[in-house]
């Protein structure tokens, strides 16, 4: 007789606006960590819109990664799909405009969680308006490990 083992991979997705400043943020710090911490989860970032698709991180924020040690990191923004928001566990979003725009592609939903749920609630703004690189990659780095923690319970 075969038995069979299968193992479960929680599917996490990082959202925000272009997928070129704060979502990719998010899944280039919450991977490095999860790796640190030994889990086992899919990982990635997408935006709501079409604005920036094809695009690589902003170039500020590329400077505050790499003033972080992310020196090789490649990305190339994408829009949510369908099928990546059904196969998702989570949708972490960053502010009400994210959530905003979640909701017109796919509807309400209990996946999507603000990304600082565990943390503070306060959404992280959008650092192309604001120009504040490094605070939001601050704000994003403590919600991420927030995140984190709430996993390894």
């Amino acid at each position: 007789m075969v038995s069979f083992c299968y193992t479960y991979v929680m599917n996490i997705i990082f959202i925000c606006h272009g997928n070129i400043c704060r979502s990719p943020v998010a899944e280039i710090i919450f991977s490095d960590l999860a790796k640190e911490n030994n889990l086992d989860i899919n990982v990635s970032s997408r935006a709501t819109s079409l604005e920036e698709i094809g695009n690589d991180i902003y170039p500020p924020m590329r400077r505050v990664l790499h003033n972080h040690g992310y020196i090789d990191v490649h990305h190339s923004a994408t829009r949510i799909s369908r099928s990546e928001f059904e196969s998702a566990d989570y949708i972490f979003y960053m502010d009400k405009n994210n959530l905003y725009y979640l909701e017109r592609l796919f509807g309400p939903s209990d996946k999507y969680h603000l990304i600082t749920e565990y943390l503070d609630n306060i959404e992280i703004e959008d650092p192309w308006y604001t120009d504040r690189f490094e605070y939001v990659y601050q704000r994003i780095k403590k919600a991420v490990e927030a995140i984190i923690k709430q996993i390894k319970k």
